[in-house]
């Protein structure tokens, strides 16, 4: 095409007015945030295009799962498995909720029979300042085709400020027939598997609770509201995620479950068995605050004191 016509064209698009309320009189608002359905069983958590989470709920998996968890950087601060012991550990699916004993079943290792199966899609809902994902689960034992619980997952995506955001889980557990009984162990109910260059042993990173105690040998076992791990995730750049227990979960403040490998949790049943009862109901919250810096210890509590209020 000639130089000249290639002008032309440009000068007539760009007179060509951009979109105006008047060219489409019925335009919605689009949503800052939204759930983006994807190939492979998957779903992408967005914020005004960019992903900072995604769900993975496949057929084939032993569980659903959040990978990965996108910091302010840009860059995941979760994993899959342990940067030490990536066969042994390939149950550490970024973060997960799981449990290794459910009226006897193993739903936490991947050699286990138990598996969590997603039944259906409840809803996918787009919003300004929030997205969500509302999914039933199923949680069978394979060895004898039954399942044992029905689960429905709520799990919304809220942006804050300066690229920080939370991810805000709720699960409501409810026997299919007979009494759940969850067996007493540290495994269970939710962990998250941090960055390999965020752990305190691979990246020089920071365990930090609620009650002021720092790394694995102070934090583990420790009761607390929350639980922090922070570390580098370039050159010049630290970031972290805290995880939140809240105040309406029947064994707050629980017991953290963490390590200096790049491991925590927040146990529901270290202490003590927990039971359903059939024709009954366990609600549970939860939520993953994905931020900048290493964060002074009173600006988390402020974010977790808004997550409580919830």
């Amino acid at each position: 095409m000639p130089v000249y016509f290639k002008v032309l064209a440009f000068l007539i698009v760009a007179a060509l007015p951009a979109w105006t309320q008047e060219t489409l009189p019925n335009a919605k608002p689009v949503p800052e945030c939204q759930v983006i359905p994807l190939p492979y069983e998957q779903a992408s958590f967005q914020f005004e295009g960019k992903e900072l989470t995604r769900y993975h709920y496949g057929s084939a998996l032993r569980r659903p799962f959040w990978f990965p968890v996108i910091g302010p950087s840009g860059i995941p601060l979760t994993r899959m498995g342990h940067p030490r012991d990536p066969q042994g550990h390939k149950h550490h699916n970024s973060v997960w909720i799981s449990h290794n004993n459910v009226n006897g079943v193993d739903f936490w290792a991947d050699t286990g029979s138990g598996r969590i199966a997603q039944r259906r899609i409840v809803e996918f809902e787009d919003g300004i300042r929030e997205a969500r994902t509302v999914t039933e689960n199923d949680w069978l034992d394979e060895s004898t085709g039954r399942v044992l619980m029905r689960e429905t997952r709520t799990a919304t995506m809220q942006v804050l400020n300066d690229g920080e955001w939370m991810l805000l889980i709720e699960l409501v557990l409810q026997p299919d027939g007979t009494e759940v009984v969850l067996g007493q162990s540290p495994f269970g109910l939710i962990g998250v598997r941090m960055a390999k260059t965020i752990g305190v042993n691979d990246g020089g990173g920071m365990i930090r609770n609620s009650e002021g105690n720092i790394d694995e040998k102070e934090v583990f076992w420790k009761k607390a509201k929350w639980v922090d791990y922070s570390g580098p995730v370039t050159k010049e750049t630290v970031e972290g995620i805290t995880l939140f227990d809240h105040p309406d979960n029947p064994n707050f403040p629980a017991s953290f479950h963490v390590r200096d490998d790049g491991w925590m949790g927040a146990s529901l049943t270290h202490e003590a068995t927990r039971i359903i009862p059939s024709g009954e109901k366990l609600t549970l919250r939860y939520g993953f605050y994905v931020h900048r810096d290493l964060k002074p210890l009173p600006g988390i509590e402020l974010r977790w004191k808004e997550f409580a209020g919830r």
